[in-house]
């Protein structure tokens, strides 16, 4: 056998951490821009607050996501390097 490939398995585990990752990148994103948005609904803000705390959330939704995304893969491929 050649050691340097992954296996099927190998594959199929990394494919279901991407989406796993993914999947739960996006869930957090939106958890995290929720409250701007139930903020802006809520209360009647100006145009330019509005605004403000929709893009506001969402540039923190998005960076929530994004380390979401990085942590879960970085924990994979660490596991993955120690053989477990």
């Amino acid at each position: 056998m050649d050691m340097g490939r992954e296996s099927r398995w190998e594959k199929d585990a990394m494919t279901v951490e991407i989406v796993f990752a993914l999947v739960t990148a996006v869930v957090l994103a939106a958890a995290v821009f929720a409250p701007a948005l139930v903020l802006t609904l809520a209360f009647d803000l100006s145009a330019p607050a509005s605004k403000g705390v929709l893009v506001g959330g969402a540039l923190v939704g998005g960076v929530a996501g994004v380390w979401r995304l990085v942590r879960v893969l970085h924990r994979f491929d660490v596991e993955r390097r120690k053989g477990h």
